[in-house]
């Protein structure tokens, strides 16, 4: 049978969309250990979780035997104003590199929160709204995550409160101010709103915050707040569910056209979207019907998996969330104000650190000077302006293809290309003007945060 001539966006038609999400838990053989009740230290019960969490978002989270959960209509409906979302060949950037590996991207950015986060944020509102709640609250980190739940707030009516991460709040105005438009509230973090933000601010004055600190507020703001709940963009099973589409699509794309990927490449902060992109094809992998290799990409001034230890820690830096078995540096860990925001987070997935564990994935850590040249470099042959975070992923993206090009290898690399960076641009003004530095943590700070870890048998 010979090959369709591959072109250069693959779209799928609106049938082709999936109608389920996938549960990579299902098929792991070793599964992710259970959350715990910070005050017990005994697995978390939907009990224990139904005074954060929606409850039909306990069950998926508490779920790890189910393969597939149906999409709801009204989520499907609202995925088809942005979805399918293409899967792209990069030819010019093969050419300009004169690499003879293939590369594809799977493109998140075409909706106006800009990132895949979408997906997650519509499906956790509408479970909000079909609850009966008023409102939800959230944290954001670059402010994609705040900007996607702002947007599917206000398409289903509900209320939205977003703390986000102080540096980001200063460093990118323009998508705090698309939160606005969309009717959320956006405080930075930590603030003197909450008893946590009061306490993180007298510990640490001055601090630039974290993803960790932003969550610890709004989950004391939602269970403060009558007829509230909290939800979050990244991390939790139930988001890395929600997110399957991205590499569902990206699969049935890839079949259409006869396509294999040998190297699936995407940036990690919490994980949600690498954990999107890598699902089915992991399942493969777990049932042994395919194998594939994956590279998680992190920030170096955040390296959780590739610095990390493997224990249980506070999702939160306000240590008031349960506790995960993730690779982590510590909740009391504070990166530096570095410009991927979105990946500004002291721990894994708990999905992600069990397969990174067991030896199913690898991590590498970036430079982000190293990162912006990569994202200049492809936005000057490919067109698309990227996100920081993304852009971890083209820089390694790049990498494999230039090993490729030194042992005439013809791989195919995939990797996802999670959002756009038009709102970012400060951040590419200081790599333009030689001002952005790599601070990379030192083993004493890693270990000073590690040190107070707690202590769970």
């Amino acid at each position: 049978m010979a090959t369709k001539q591959i072109p250069y966006k693959i779209y799928l038609e609106e049938n082709e969309m999936p109608k389920a999400w996938y549960n990579l838990r299902a098929d792991m053989h070793n599964k992710p250990a259970p959350l715990l009740n910070p005050e017990t230290l005994q697995p978390m019960t939907a009990a224990d979780l139904s005074g954060v969490f929606c409850d039909e978002l306990i069950r998926q989270e508490l779920d790890d035997t189910t393969p597939y959960f149906p999409i709801p209509q009204p989520i499907l409906d609202f995925y088809r104003m942005y979805r399918p979302a293409p899967l792209v060949r990069a030819y010019c950037l093969e050419e300009k590199l004169q690499t003879p590996a293939k590369i594809y991207y799977k493109f998140e950015g075409n909706n106006t929160s800009g990132s895949h986060k979408l997906n997650s944020a519509i499906a956790q509102a509408y479970y909000a709204k079909q609850q009966g709640l008023r409102g939800v609250t959230t944290e954001t980190g670059a402010g994609q995550w705040g900007t996607a739940l702002s947007m599917a707030c206000a398409y289903l009516g509900l209320d939205c409160k977003v703390f986000m991460v102080k540096c980001s709040y200063e460093q990118k105005p323009f998508r705090r101010e698309v939160m606005r438009t969309y009717g959320a509230s956006v405080t930075p973090s930590p603030s003197m709103e909450t008893a946590v933000g009061r306490r993180i601010l007298a510990e640490h004055p001055g601090t630039t915050g974290s993803l960790g600190c932003a969550i610890s507020e709004a989950v004391e703001a939602a269970t403060s707040m009558e007829g509230y709940r909290y939800v979050l963009g990244s991390v939790l099973t139930q988001v890395m569910l929600h997110q399957s589409v991205i590499g569902l699509e990206t699969k049935t794309a890839m079949e259409k056209y006869g396509i294999k990927p040998d190297i699936i490449i995407g940036c990690a902060g919490g994980g949600s979207n690498l954990g999107g992109l890598i699902a089915p094809f992991m399942g493969e992998k777990l049932r042994g019907e395919a194998d594939y290799r994956f590279v998680a990409v992190e920030p170096a001034s955040c390296p959780s998996l590739t610095r990390g230890v493997y224990a249980y820690d506070y999702c939160d830096t306000g240590m008031v969330c349960p506790l995960a078995k993730m690779y982590t540096l510590g909740s009391g860990f504070i990166p530096s104000a570095s410009h991927a925001g979105g990946l500004r987070y002291h721990g894994m997935s708990p999905v992600l650190s069990q397969l990174y564990d067991d030896g199913l994935m690898e991590a590498v850590s970036v430079k982000q000077t190293e990162v912006f040249a990569a994202a200049e470099q492809f936005a000057r042959v490919e067109g698309i302006l990227p996100a920081p975070e993304s852009s971890h992923a083209i820089k390694v993206a790049m990498d494999e293809a230039l090993r490729c090009k030194q042992t005439g290898e013809e791989k195919t690399i995939l990797f996802g290309l999670t959002g756009t960076g038009y709102f970012d641009m400060m951040s590419y003004e200081k790599f333009h003007d030689g001002r952005m530095d790599d601070y990379i943590p030192t083993d004493g700070e890693l270990a000073e945060a590690v040190a107070k870890l707690p202590k769970v048998e």
